[in-house]
């Protein structure tokens, strides 16, 4: 059966305090809204509709950044009935299930809208619940055996039925056009004065429609709200990463310490060191060792590539195997060829390092010329003299070398020796006399205070 999502994203989120859209905070670099349409790919749906209300087109901007998604306007919050009616319209040529999804619940797993979507060969709407260890003021699941009669909302609902704790998370599933048609039943005569979703299902009921339920943890439906909720969620996404790497294989030596992205791809045997930091868009090799209080984004380590201590990898850093990029070595749009080592203290922007290649302590790429970046391009099996400056554009040929303190300001040919500093010049008794005179100054300055 098709499927077509449909990811309510209007709220302000006023308890965030914050002037972003509350969709748009992020867990382990990717925003709550992206986590949210990503828990449905395994239904491979074929629409999705985003409702946007607070912020629009930052929520709008985010949505299509994500993929092909209709963004729709609901302009007054008059609850999430209200809401979904808003993706009628976008909807009205399909011909399939939709299912809502809410943009600031992160965790639905897949194989949780998988059980969702098998049920609904069963039940013309389908709810997701929970057994909650603290109800509080969730809706209560109104059930009889594996029939849901209602959803009752805590403040409508009577003593009895709040003693319920199988609870409402939101997540509802059902052919299109049924869920349209039955959402334009809903009415606003309750306790706040909205159309609320979860109505749909009495509603299906007095039509003579199956209405069924199933569950997952409490986990997967936490919602965020505020910014402690927020922190919360980090942690357990950060708490269920590790164990997934530790289960593939992967070598954490201080797990607590290790955070990821919601993208991170570490391979088997690979080596992950305490206080490591991955940004998105890191892939690491099996067998790769990173180091110690390295942090990486937006790059590729190759198997048998050693990273840190305190190195950092920036965007467009391609590592190949074997490479040593040390401490205090920042890589960022370059790539490090096969058994290349740059192994302290230097810096290699918008560059390609040959085989082989050895970059001394203190090298630096100057690519950047106030305007645009420029390359530098490092041939195989060259050295480069400690503190040298690249000033790019510029290549340095194979089997080349550059004399420490350097500044390289044209192209070294093959095999040459490039010497790019002043003649020093010693001025015999100079210093002494410098000396002296420093010393006299301070003492006079000094005296001058007192």
């Amino acid at each position: 059966m098709p499927t077509a999502l449909i990811i309510l994203a209007a709220g302000q989120g006023s308890r965030m305090n914050s002037d972003l859209p509350k969709v748009l905070h992020k867990i382990a670099g990717t925003s709550l809204l992206a986590h949210a349409m990503g828990s449905a790919d395994a239904l491979m749906p074929q629409r999705c509709v985003v409702v946007a209300g607070h912020e629009a087109e930052l929520v709008r901007a985010e949505a299509l950044s994500l993929g092909v998604v209709d963004v729709v306007l609901q302009e007054e919050q008059l609850g999430t009935g209200h809401a979904v009616l808003q993706a009628r319209d976008a909807l009205a040529d399909f011909d399939g299930d939709a299912l809502v999804l809410y943009g600031d619940t992160p965790f639905i797993s897949p194989k949780t809208l998988e059980k969702l979507a098998e049920a609904r060969k069963d039940h013309a709407v389908v709810v997701l619940g929970f057994e909650a260890a603290d109800a509080g003021r969730y809706g209560r699941l109104i059930t009889e055996g594996s029939t849901l009669e209602r959803i009752v909302e805590f403040k409508d609902a009577t003593p009895e039925e709040r003693a319920v704790t199988l609870c409402n998370s939101g997540v509802i599933a059902a052919d299109s056009k049924v869920l349209f048609d039955l959402l334009d039943a809903v009415k606003n005569d309750n306790a706040a004065g909205e159309f609320y979703l979860p109505d749909v299902v009495a509603i299906a009921c007095e039509r003579g429609l199956s209405a069924g339920f199933v569950t997952c943890d409490e986990s997967e439906t936490l919602g965020i709200n505020t910014r402690a909720e927020l922190a919360r969620a980090e942690g357990i996404f950060q708490s269920m990463k590790r164990a997934e790497a530790l289960e593939n294989g992967v070598t954490l030596l201080a797990p607590e310490t290790v955070f990821f992205a919601s993208d991170t791809f570490i391979g088997r045997d690979a080596v992950i060191e305490q206080n490591v930091v991955f940004g998105p868009e890191v892939t690491i090799e099996s067998g790769a060792l990173i180091r110690a209080f390295s942090h990486l984004e937006g790059c590729h380590v190759s198997r048998g590539a050693i990273i840190g201590p305190y190195a950092r990898l920036r965007p467009g850093a391609e590592i190949s195997e074997d490479v040593r990029i040390g401490n205090f070595v920042e890589i960022k749009n370059a790539t490090i060829a096969e058994g290349a080592k740059v192994n302290h203290l230097s810096y290699v922007g918008d560059a390609s390092v040959g085989l082989r290649s050895n970059l001394g302590a203190g090298t630096v790429t100057c690519n950047y010329d106030g305007v645009m970046k420029h390359r530098t391009e490092i041939g195989n099996d060259v050295f480069i003299g400690s503190s040298t400056m690249l000033v790019a554009p510029v290549s340095v040929g194979n089997r080349a070398m550059t004399a420490s303190g350097s500044v390289i300001t044209t192209d070294v040919p093959a095999e040459a020796l490039a010497i790019g500093r002043a003649k020093q010049v010693n001025k015999l008794g100079l210093a002494e006399k410098l000396f002296s005179r420093l010393v006299a100054i301070k003492a006079k300055k000094s005296a001058g205070k007192k």
